[in-house]
């Protein structure tokens, strides 16, 4: 019988290839925020889910023998997106997490980045996927994490970058960490490594490095892109220019979205080379640098190409702010979601008052109710509190809408997150008004909980 394998993040790069040469071995699901028009598309299932949600995620993953997870920084999903994308990457790995154990998934594989070899400051971006990586093997389903520099292969957000650089600057001055040295992968390879590890016990709970036979740095890359391209191009290095400036002119110059852009860029100035002890060593000849930019350039053999989905809706002015609160004393979710009224109440001097009664948290402007969220048991346990919003003068929309203060990465963070909130109040003066607020308010909060004084304790207990 054909393992069943739910891809999260079918629809980018490594999905789109893993589709395309495994689809008569294995039975696929591919998950998508939209729904797709044609179902039969190349005999796999698409089914529509969100991430954000735990209970969609676990219906998209029942049944699944295995999970693979190519979810990265997501483009925003509301009209206003509150929150740094590593927040976001926690939040999702975790529902995926989360489901994989209910659902008795064997085995996630994820694929995420080769980890710095040098003493600089790890990026934003290598750190957020090693956080992920934590994320998703933090419960029993068994990892299998993959992680990998550069795959090249047609039609990848990373070498369409390069490619878009060569075609369109005759001259280009690089940053001097362009020379950091880094160990790219051919797509081919990585699907063959993926491939091999799936129900392979002896890759669960461990990290493998995965690259070719070559080490180059960022700027050979260039250059033996132009060469294939058949470009002359005047290719060298100027140590003034900052990340942030390089993240702008490749932006512009590619016509890249700056939330691809800034990942890799971001991750240019780290050597990206295999670490011998967590290689692996297969019987694969290796695809050469410059053959691999020759098929991506030129490729030979059918490009995959998603399927034909729905256009998405607009929606409401829906709101979706995801905050992480560093949490030194490792406190419980119930705590937090006790204390917080409290200490609300106590910062506003009473003028607005929030009390959790056990069932609802409400949250009064004198005899104005500003917010009710009621929170759901059933659906809630020691890392994750869940409440719906289901009134208040604030909100819009009341039939969706939830709040959740989620334990992650070992209790060392608490998330704080609101999704699908619909404010009642205008657009713009929301926008410029509660939604600050709340964000100060958050960072207050956390703040605070770096040193809770004994007298909150005190009363929660009283509680």
């Amino acid at each position: 019988m054909k393992k069943k394998i739910v891809i999260a993040g079918a629809t980018g790069f490594i999905g789109k290839w893993f589709i395309a040469k495994y689809k008569h071995e294995y039975k696929i699901v591919a998950l998508s925020r939209n729904k797709v028009k044609n179902s039969d598309f190349e005999k796999v299932e698409w089914k529509q889910v969100d991430l954000y949600s735990i209970s969609s995620t676990k219906e998209a993953l029942r049944g699944a023998d295995i999970g693979i997870y190519l979810v990265h920084s997501m483009m925003p999903s509301t009209r206003l997106n509150q929150g740094e994308f590593e927040d976001t990457d926690i939040l999702l790995a975790d529902n995926f997490s989360r489901a994989s154990q209910e659902c008795n998934v064997k085995q996630i594989i994820y694929v995420g980045g080769i980890l710095p070899k040098d003493e600089q400051s790890i990026s934003k971006h290598l750190k957020s996927r090693y956080e992920v990586e934590k994320t998703l093997g933090s419960r029993e389903t068994p990892l299998t994490s993959i992680r990998a520099g550069i795959i090249i292969g047609p039609n990848g957000s990373s070498f369409k970058i390069v490619q878009k650089l060569v075609k369109n600057l005759p001259l280009m001055a690089c940053p001097e960490w362009t020379k950091s040295l880094n160990q790219p992968i051919d797509i081919l390879d990585a699907l063959k490594i993926i491939k091999w590890s799936i129900g392979n016990e002896t890759t669960f709970n461990k990290p493998l490095e995965i690259g070719g036979n070559q080490i180059i740095s960022y700027m050979d890359l260039l250059k033996i892109t132009a060469k294939k391209m058949k470009k002359r191009r005047l290719i060298f290095s100027l140590s003034f220019i900052t990340i942030g400036l390089s993240k702008l002119w490749v932006s512009v110059i590619t016509g890249t979205s700056k939330f691809l852009v800034s990942p890799l860029v971001e991750s240019l100035k780290h050597k990206m080379t295999l670490n011998p002890e967590n290689s692996i060593s297969l019987p694969i000849d290796y695809i050469t640098v410059e053959d691999s930019v020759e098929k991506a350039l030129y490729p030979k053999e059918k490009v995959p190409e998603n399927p034909e989905f729905f256009p998405r809706k607009r929606k409401e002015n829906t709101v979706r702010s995801i905050q992480r609160i560093y949490n030194p004393s490792n406190r419980s979710t119930d705590f937090i979601a006790r204390i917080y009224p409290i200490w609300l109440t106590k910062k506003f001097a009473n003028l607005i008052k929030a009390n959790f009664d056990g069932e609802f948290i409400k949250f009064n402007f004198f005899s104005i109710l500003l917010l009710e969220l009621k929170v759901i048991k059933l659906r809630s346990d020691d890392k994750r509190k869940l409440f719906y919003i289901t009134g208040g003068w604030l909100v819009k929309r009341t039939s969706l809408g939830w709040l959740e203060f989620r334990s992650v990465l070992n209790d060392k963070y608490m998330i704080a997150g609101i999704h699908e909130y619909v404010p009642s109040l205008p657009w713009y003066i929301y926008k410029y008004t509660q939604a600050k607020l709340h964000l100060l308010v958050m960072k207050k909060f956390e703040k605070f909980l770096s040193g809770v004084p004994k007298k909150y304790s005190k009363k929660i207990r009283q509680n």
